[in-house]
């Protein structure tokens, strides 16, 4: 039988298939009946899946990590797809091949580490280059590096989906290097290296996506300022002369700062020109990138508008042509 994935179910389809359960959440409707609110993963995409009138003893043996074979309809409720869901049940791990549950690279990861390392090699700084090098020099970095998402639920949430954040601003930033004459752009582009690091010790992503107690307890700024300072440690053992103390400060005012206001969880203020230009491309490709997973995600391929959606409050237009119309 063809494997259901999740991006090609449609709105009344009877699905009985195997999912990754990536959340488990017991709820309470308007009369107190508790109901099932999972998330179901497989490696195309996430669907949620609800199961009504259900006693918690019935589901106490499912945990977030667990594959499930689900029973259910799919429905279309406010213009995003759902499993209503008649069962749910715990399947052995060895009976599963665990990569069709894990969001895949959008891109080659060896080939854009490759590349990502032939763009640190652009930094004219030697102090600066020999540190960001120190960083892809260390396997257990570089290997996270390669498997971590830059998001659990937003942009580019998939394994190698950090790396891919990373490759996409560095080569941006070298593309307009030359209209920014007076941005040091040798820290802008470590400070794009850096600015995220903090994530494969923040996320768990191995098999569902995830916070670590790490990352609840310090968020990535803090992780990535302190792989900062013990990167620096050893770079000033390794060398005769120190690495310079304004280039330190201003890395860690990059990492710190590149969400761009207390709003967003940023403790500083961008207060240099590297850590603006690093706060606006972050927040470019990350956005374009939130929007095109929505409009491709768009369970209704025939609409030229996305579902409204609450956490950025608006829909996204997809044009004309996701009708079927010419211009």
């Amino acid at each position: 039988m063809t494997r259901q994935y999740v991006n090609t179910l449609t709105d009344g389809v009877a699905v009985s298939d195997v999912y990754l359960l990536a959340d488990k959440q017991m709820r309470a409707n308007r009369n107190a009946d508790l109901y099932l609110l999972a998330q179901l993963r497989d490696k195309t995409g996430l669907i949620s899946g609800l199961m009504w009138n259900v006693a918690e003893e019935t589901v106490s043996d499912l945990e977030p990590g667990n594959y499930v074979r689900v029973k259910g309809k799919v429905q279309l409720f406010q213009g995003n797809l759902q499993i209503i869901l008649t069962n749910i049940s715990r399947v052995a791990d060895d009976s599963v091949e665990a990569e069709e549950f894990i969001p895949q690279p959008a891109t080659d990861s060896k080939k854009n580490l490759a590349r990502l390392s032939e763009l640190i090699g652009t930094i004219t700084e030697p102090s600066i280059k020999a540190l960001m090098l120190d960083f892809l020099a260390d396997p257990a970095i570089v290997d996270s590096f390669m498997k971590a998402p830059a998001g659990v639920k937003t942009h580019h949430s998939y394994q190698g989906g950090l790396l891919d954040h990373v490759v996409n601003l560095t080569e941006t930033a070298v593309r307009i290097r030359d209209l920014y004459p007076k941005v040091n752009f040798d820290l802008v582009i470590a400070g794009i290296l850096l600015h995220d690091i903090g994530k494969i010790r923040e996320l768990e992503y191995e098999t569902i996506f995830g916070y670590t107690d790490e990352g609840q307890l310090l968020g990535h700024l803090q992780i990535g300022c302190d792989m900062l300072q013990e990167k620096l440690l050893v770079y000033n053992q390794r060398n005769p002369l120190p690495f310079p103390q304004e280039y330190a400060l201003r890395l860690k005012h990059m990492i710190l700062s590149h969400h761009g206001s207390y709003e967003f969880g940023s403790p500083k203020l961008p207060m240099t020109l590297e850590a603006i230009v690093l706060n606006y491309l972050d927040n470019l490709d990350a956005k374009v990138n939130e929007f095109l997973q929505m409009m491709d995600s768009d369970p209704n391929r025939q609409s030229s508008w996305t579902p409204y959606n609450s956490r950025i409050d608006r829909k996204l237009y997809k044009g004309i042509e996701n009708r079927g119309e010419s211009s």
